[in-house]
């Protein structure tokens, strides 16, 4: 009951920070320059073209009559439609939230798989030649931008080496091999800042609990070093770890755009991209909602997985 009431608040809460995303992404796109009317009307469109356009497309109604007109349209599960393609913007985005989808999760997956060993190996031998060489790769991480990071490994590995092919999406009920195959170098590219921003967070953690009284009762019980480091090591030191990574989903949704572009995936990125370079103005509005949902609903497991971690917490 009280985890039932719990999830009601913080889907409570959610609501007005999904309508703030929404009037902010509203404003911001109504203060750059260009014009949407001209963009649907056409190069060579005629003012009344454009003001016709502009009437259609209800762009003529004061800014909060906009918003608010949007607004209940979202309430009723309707996020408009498309300026340039009069496509719904739902199924717009719902074609293509798998790619970016697929992309995330792989990249958390890589990151994590990178972080833990590296993190826990740090920790382990502290102030070694080990750790040192651990904290100049991962500022190196940390300080390499994604595009870097994917022509590097798109000239190397697929064009040079032919090992993985460079550009493209297959989804995984069509060719599940082929799915993985190219979705590795565009996951690893996305995948090596989160990984090197986590590691440096596993050592830390795993410094402060390895130096525990209860660790040093545990090797003196004789317990192997492994069982030490998962059982009572990784799972205490959990909860700054999965905090900080689930802070990083909002760097990999937002890498996830320029990933996108290197790769050729039509993901969400590549769609907001397109988007608003058209001053697609539903499109973007679609695009910020949904990531915002997705980020909340990350946030929400985040919180949830503390009681997991720490009894206490899931007692109170």
């Amino acid at each position: 009951m009280n985890t039932l009431l719990y999830l009601l608040r913080r889907i409570l809460s959610a609501i007005p920070i999904l309508v703030l995303v929404g009037l902010i992404t509203f404003l911001l796109i109504h203060l750059t320059p260009g014009d949407p009317a001209a963009v649907v009307a056409g190069d060579n469109a005629t003012a009344e073209a454009i003001e016709a356009a502009r009437v259609r497309l209800g762009l003529d109604k004061p800014f909060l009559v906009q918003f608010w007109t949007w607004l209940n349209g979202v309430v009723v599960g309707d996020l408009g439609t498309s300026f340039t393609s009069g496509r719904p913007v739902t199924s717009l985005i719902f074609d293509r939230l798998p790619i970016t989808l697929s992309l995330t999760a792989g990249s958390t997956l890589i990151g994590i798989g990178i972080a833990v060993p590296l993190g826990v190996l740090a920790a382990l031998y502290r102030n070694s030649w080990a750790d040192r060489l651990i904290i100049i790769t991962t500022s190196m991480g940390i300080a390499a931008p994604e595009f870097f990071i994917g022509l590097l490994l798109v000239l190397v590995v697929a064009l040079n080496m032919g090992l993985l092919p460079a550009t493209g999406y297959v989804p995984f009920a069509e060719d599940p091999v082929e799915f993985v195959r190219r979705l590795i170098l565009p996951c690893f590219t996305l995948g090596v800042g989160l990984a090197a921003e986590l590691a440096r967070q596993v050592r830390g953690a795993m410094i402060d609990i390895l130096s525990r009284d209860y660790i040093q009762t545990a090797r003196a019980k004789g317990l192997s070093s492994l069982s030490i480091i998962v059982k009572h090591g990784l799972k205490n030191a959990a909860i700054p770890i999965v905090t900080v990574l689930g802070l990083q989903i909002r760097r990999l949704l937002g890498g996830a755009v320029i990933v996108e572009q290197i790769f050729a995936m039509n993901g969400v990125g590549s769609l907001a991209v397109r988007a608003v370079f058209l001053r697609d103005l539903p499109v973007l509005l679609g695009v910020a909602l949904i990531t915002a949902v997705v980020v909340l609903f990350v946030n929400l497991l985040v919180d949830m997985s503390y009681g997991y971690f720490d009894p206490k917490v899931r007692q109170s």
